[in-house]
């Protein structure tokens, strides 16, 4: 592990696989330009959600997270708007064939939160006959998790985009002073931008760990560029959507407080955020490795704000990864305008 500002360090792949027990995997269809990102845990994971954009849409996310069921046993993050809300039945079909899920006499019932993103109009063929895609990519993804996974145009964030990059699925992770483990997942699908001004230069800089995406820093002008605002225009929405997790020892009420203080790594990313078509939605996830120890509040209070920061280093990752959609008049993609950036 490499040593950062603050005691904090960078885990093992700087990705949320770092936390023990969270797996990911992704599908994408490129012709529909559209995908799901599944983070499964090995065990039920205690989890709580905050959601603060202005236009959300969610399966079994309020009842299932703050109701009678205490764990979950994976999130569902993925493209195609309502459409896209039937990938959590492929996961749920994956789940039942592991034999996973909440026990109600011999029957079990597999509890996986979703969150999706608006990628209608990321110029991919939405013509997908009767049905979306998004039941059987559900379940691809959820077959094929692992420890290591792709970022960029991948999994959820295919399709994603922002006011002016292509958008991008994202990953990071750090470990707190008092070694807990902290990731992030993260598809970046912003109704406004991830860099400042023009670019190249992105909001997140000054929570960046070595040159994971670029080691640009801050513009000198970063005062005057910030005036600007810019974002999708007209009633088009936009989300960013994201599990943090740690391998911490957490209730569902310490679980809630990470997901708020989570909240945070987006306004530092991204120039807007939780607008009235937003539909920002943060999990956060514990797989509970490691108690939080003799001071538990200031334990839970490190673990929240390192989980807004590494979420939003993991926004800037999703954005600096990502490659252009082979469609006309796409967005370019981070490197397409800036290569390997300036200084």
């Amino acid at each position: 592990m490499r040593e950062i500002k603050g005691g904090e360090q960078m885990s093992r792949a700087n990705l949320i696989t770092d936390v023990a027990g969270v797996l990911v995997g992704n599908a994408q269809d490129a012709r529909i330009a559209t995908g799901v990102s599944v983070a499964l845990f090995e065990e039920p994971a205690v989890a709580a959600v905050s959601i603060l954009g202005g236009a959300p849409a969610n399966r079994d996310t309020n009842p299932q997270i703050d109701g009678t069921v205490e764990g979950i046993d994976a999130v569902v993050l993925s493209g195609g708007s309502g459409f896209g809300l039937d990938a959590a039945g492929g996961v749920l079909a994956r789940l039942r064939e592991l034999g996973r899920g909440f026990a109600i006499g011999p029957a079990r019932v597999p509890i996986a939160p979703q969150a999706i993103v608006f990628d209608l109009l990321n110029g991919g063929d939405k013509d997908w006959g009767r049905f979306p895609p998004y039941l059987a990519l559900g379940y691809e993804a959820a077959a094929q998790v692992s420890t290591r996974f792709s970022l960029g145009t991948a999994g959820a964030g295919y399709g994603a985009t922002t006011v002016d990059l292509k958008g991008g699925l994202g990953s990071a992770s750090a470990v707190t002073s008092r070694g807990h483990t902290v990731g992030a997942l993260v598809v970046v699908n912003a109704i406004g931008s991830a860099i400042v001004g023009e670019g190249p230069h992105f909001w997140a800089a000054p929570y960046e760990v070595g040159d994971e995406f670029g080691g640009l820093g801050l513009p000198s002008d970063i005062a005057e560029r910030a005036r600007k605002l810019a974002w999708k225009g007209g009633a088009q929405p936009a989300t960013t959507i994201a599990l943090v997790a740690t391998d911490a020892v957490l209730t569902r009420a310490q679980a809630r407080r990470v997901a708020v203080q989570a909240n945070d790594g987006l306004a530092r990313a991204l120039r807007i955020t939780h607008a009235p078509m937003d539909g920002d939605t943060i999990y956060c996830a514990a797989t509970g490795r490691l108690p939080l120890g003799e001071e538990p509040v200031a334990a839970l209070t490190e673990i929240g704000s390192v989980a807004a920061d590494t979420l939003a280093r993991a926004i800037a990752r999703g954005i600096y990864e990502a490659t252009a959609l082979p469609f006309e008049n796409a967005l370019p993609a981070w490197r397409d305008r800036f290569g390997g950036g300036v200084r």
